[in-house]
Parts: structure tokens; sequence; C-alpha cells
């Protein structure tokens, strides 16, 4: 596996793996078509922030992570990749390019705040401003 930066070219990958990852969380509503997120990782989250990709031996994407000054804003692994070390992978890359990274989960996620917290973050708030309008918590790591 290797990670890099993410280019104009990774875009539809990254939101095949970004739709893939949040079609197997039931919990989430529905509030985006297909095409809306597609257009939004093209024309908002790969120009305003800094996305590196994890790429399988065979070079497809196979996993993203967004960050936005000290914000970790997007961290999603194509189902069939996940619980095979994708995500700690992009997760250290994130470290070594940040001093401290905050991001929000939902309270819902609890696979996703079990990695968080083993990985060193700890929970600062929980609250639902998000636009699911879903319960999340607030976690950050420093170094």
């Amino acid at each position: 596996m290797t990670v890099r930066r993410a280019s104009a070219v990774d875009a539809g990958r990254i939101a095949d793996v970004f739709l893939a990852a949040r079609a197997g969380m039931a919990y989430l509503p529905r509030l985006h078509t297909d095409e809306e997120t597609r257009r939004w990782i093209t024309g908002v989250v790969l120009p305003s922030h800094e996305v590196w990709v994890a790429c399988d031996d065979g070079g497809r994407v196979v996993g993203f992570a967004a960050l936005r000054e000290e914000w970790l804003e997007h961290l999603y692994v194509a189902p069939s990749e996940q619980n095979a070390g994708v995500g700690s992978v992009l997760l250290a890359r994130a470290k070594q390019v940040r001093t401290a990274l905050d991001l929000h989960v939902f309270q819902a996620n609890g696979d996703a705040i079990r990695f968080y917290e083993r990985h060193g973050f700890s929970l600062l708030a929980t609250g639902d401003d998000n636009e699911e309008g879903l319960p999340d918590a607030h976690y950050r790591w420093t170094a």
C-alpha cells in the first residue's frame, strides 16, 4: 500500500470510497444524491483540503483522509479494505503532517470511536451540530 497526495484525477474513486463507506452506515440519513456528492468531492473537498489517498498494490484508491487546518474532516476506507490497516496508515500520515488533529465522529459509529481512541484521540465534547442532525463527538489528538 502507498499513501500519496490526491489529485483531481482521484476525485471519482474518492467519491466511490466515500459513498460506499457511508452506505454501510445505516443510521445516516441520505441527504444528497450520488451526483451531488461527486460534485462536492470535485469542487469543494479536493480544492480546499489537503487530501491523502491510500492505494493498493495496483494503484487503486482504497481510502482517503481530508485535512483542513487542524481538522481531520474525513477519513474513509472502502468497505472491502476495512480492518486491513488502511485507516491506520492514513491516520499516521495525517499525524506526520500535523501536530494536533480535531475531528467529529457520529456517536453511533462505535467502530470509528474505538479506532480513534486506540490511536490516542481524547473526547472533548458531544453535540449534534452536523448536517445530519445526529449526535456526534469531538475528539482531539496532540503530538
